[in-house]
This record gives structure tokens, C-alpha cells and sequence, in this order.
């Protein structure tokens, strides 16, 4: 915590986004934001992908307010004051003084990603997840991350599970409704990942409602629930644990599949993939054939935009072979956040069959791996 004046404090931490392996799409209790299923997730890590968050208190302000990508929001928001209110009723209880002391003072959020926003990259699960985490730190609370998770859940569901690092659970029938880890980021680490970003607007059909929607109209997520998410979350635990690529994979693509037929079950349908995305499906799945094994998963959020999983082994030649396909700048400047060697792709594209009309269809590509949770990246934090 840096103290700017003896009548102001600030913080600033960062949080990574996560990516659901096992969706959650649903909730039973809108109000709290209590999921219908358990989901499971990665952390991605911080190197590239995050949320900033600075947090300031000061007798001098006079309201609640924040500041979201440059842009002014509303410092009454519900699910802003939701996560304020409950972060001061713990500073409010705290046996220190100056922790009581700070509840009381106003405080203004300045917030930015710096990746997509509402593009179904879990801008809001970072977002909330660095909100609270950060005003945890300025107000020093003793909070075990449990406890902040309930609080991120009631800004975004999926912020739970972006107060951990590594693998993570939320727990749909756990009291508080919660996120726990699996396991830490360091388990597997020869698993990588690339979000390949197709487009960076907003979806038209926010994920609230396209969740609403699909609770009231799809039978395929009444059947998910009843017979199907339950077994494939303990399948999709024991392939993290056992650290089987193979099985993991297959899960991850079903579940996306299964994900996005609800949306199409929806009525009105919900379209958060397009015409690229169908293509880097297809894509993986011909990979996968001609490597004979399967190498390389996909997944797909609220969006258009592809996160792909493989191993360390996998990455550079699948890399070439993705860049031949979609991208229209040079390798070097396509991918980013990690130097990727090219290598020479002309026989697995050959095999899988050149189709120039891809070309440019992938802006860029992030290249990612397991990570940790929010950290304070004050110089005295």
C-alpha cells in the first residue's frame, strides 16, 4: 500500500482471467449469483492478460466511483456496491482501528484490461476478482480467499475462481458459494495455451441474460444439469490430476460443444461463435488427424474467441500451422507474449489442406500458460 497523503491511500494489484473447462452457464439464485453446476477452470497468467485495478479512500471524496477502461461508470452499480458494501461490512468488524476507520471513507476505483472486454475472454471475472482483492489489500484485511471469492462471486460468478491460481473448482452447493482450488498452477507445466482473438467488440447478447434466457428456454441445459455436468466434472478433476492431455482435451471440447448447443437450444437462439471460430474448430479436429492423437483442445466462452490448449511439445508446430491458416502478419508479430519458434508447417498444411480465405480472420494470438492468482504490484505492497 502506498500512502499518498496522511488523508488519502491508495493500492493497485493486477488479477488474471480464467478460462472454463467445465462451463457454467446459469444460475439458480440471480440475486447472490449461485451457479446450477460446479464449473472448473485455469488461471492464466499475468504476463500478458489482466485486469489493473488502483483503489484509492480519502476524506476529500465525496462518493463512490469508477473508472472502467477510460470510461466513467456508475458508482451505484449493484454489482459494484454489492462487492463494496460487503468488502466494508468486513473492514467495519475488524478488531484494528484504522481498518474500521477506513470503511467509512468513499472510494474511487480506476480499472483497466488490457485484453478484449466483453468479448468472452472473462473480462468481468478478472475485473471483480481485482476489484475486491485490491480493496482487501488498502482496507488490510485478514481475509482467507475463500472469503474474498464469495465477495468477488456477487460482482461476476466466474471472479471466484480468479481469486486462485492454477486449477480451480466452484462449488455450486458449497456454504458460501465458493471457488477451491484443484491444484496449484506448478502441477502441470508443460500445459500451454493460446487465445487466439477474433474480434475485440462486445457480444450483442450480454452473458446475464444470455443465461436468463437459456434457464427459462433450453431443455438441453435442464438435461446437462440433470444428467451430465455432475459426471464430467469428477472425469475433468481426475484428467487434471492424472495430468491426461488426452482426456482432458476431449472433455474440454465437449463441454464447449455442449456449451454453445444450449446457446443454439436457447430461444431466441444465442450466436456468440461465428464463421472464423467454426473454422478453427475444424481446424483442431484435422490437426488432431493427421497427428494421429490428440494433441491440441479448443474452447470457446461467450465469444468468438478461440482458447486453445496443448503441450509445451505441441506448441511450435501447431503455432506455424495456426499462423498459416489465420494469420496475416508476420509470426513474430502475431503471437505475443512469448517468442515462439516458426517451424515449417508446409506438410501439415499440405495434409490438412491450404484455405486462403482464413487469412486474417485471427487478429492476433496470446500465447499463455498456468498461472497464479491477484497479486499487489505497489513497490510496498
Amino acid at each position: 500500500m502506498s500512502a499518498d497523503s496522511p488523508r488519502s491511500q491508495s493500492c493497485t494489484c493486477i488479477a488474471p482471467i480464467n478460462i472454463a473447462v467445465i462451463k457454467y452457464w446459469g444460475k439458480s439464485d440471480e440475486d447472490q449469483i449461485i451457479p446450477l453446476n460446479d464449473s472448473i477452470s485455469l488461471t492464466l497468467d499475468t504476463d500478458y492478460m489482466y485486469t489493473k485495478t488502483t483503489a484509492t479512500i480519502s476524506t476529500e471524496l465525496t462518493k463512490d466511483s469508477i473508472i472502467l477502461n477510460n470510461e466513467e461508470a456508475s458508482g451505484d452499480g449493484v454489482r459494484f456496491q454489492n462487492c463494496l458494501s460487503e468488502i466494508r461490512k468486513l473492514a467495519a468488524s475488524s478488531k484494528h482501528a484504522s481498518t474500521v476507520e477506513k470503511s467509512k471513507l468513499k472510494v474511487a476505483i480506476v480499472s483497466q484490461n488490457n485484453f478484449p472486454t466483453k468479448a468472452g475472454l472473462a473480462s468481468s471475472a478478472s475485473g471483480y476478482a481485482c476489484l475486491v482483492f485490491t480493496l482487501a489489500q488498502l482496507f488490510e484485511l485478514e481475509s482467507h480467499k475463500s472469503e474474498l471469492s464469495a465477495l468477488a462471486r456477487r460482482g461476476s460468478g466466474s471472479a471466484c475462481r480468479s481469486l486462485f491460481g492454477g486449477f480451480v473448482q466452484w462449488f455450486h452447493e458449497s456454504q458460501p458459494c465458493v471457488a477451491r482450488p484443484i491444484a496449484e498452477a506448478e502441477h502441470w507445466p508443460q500445459l500451454r495455451c493460446l487465445v487466439a482473438v477474433v474480434s475485440n467488440t462486445s457480444k450483442a447478447v450480454g452473458s446475464t441474460e444470455g443465461m436468463s434466457r437459456s434457464v427459462k428456454t433450453s431443455k438441453l441445459l435442464e438435461y446437462r444439469i440433470k444428467h451430465v455436468v455432475r459426471d464430467r466434472v469428477e472425469e475433468m478433476k481426475m484428467a487434471i490430476l492424472q495430468k491426461d492431455f488426452v482426456k482432458f482435451a476431449e472433455l474440454t471440447m465437449q463441454d464447449s460443444n455442449q456449451f454453445h448447443a444450449i446457446c443454439l437450444d436457447t430461444y431466441p437462439p444465442l450466436f456468440y461463435m461465428n464463421s472464423t471460430s467454426q473454422a478453427i474448430i475444424q481446424l483442431v479436429h484435422r490437426y488432431n488427424e493427421i497427428r494421429q492423437n490428440i494433441k491440441v483442445a479448443y474452447t470457446f466462452d461467450a465469444g468468438p474467441n478461440a482458447v486453445l490448449f496443448m503441450e509445451e511439445a505441441e506448441l511450435n508446430r501447431f503455432a506455424s500451422v495456426f499462423h498459416s491458416f489465420f494469420g496475416s502478419i508476420p509470426h513474430e508479430s502475431f503471437f505475443r507474449g512469448k517468442v515462439l519458434d516458426p517451424v515449417d508447417s508446409t506438410k501439415d498444411v499440405e495434409a490438412l489442406g491450404p484455405d486462403n480465405a482464413l487469412k486474417g480472420q485471427v487478429q492476433y494470438t496470446i500465447v499463455c500458460h498456468v498461472g497464479q492468482g491477484p497479486k499487489n504490484i505497489d513497490p510496498t505492497g
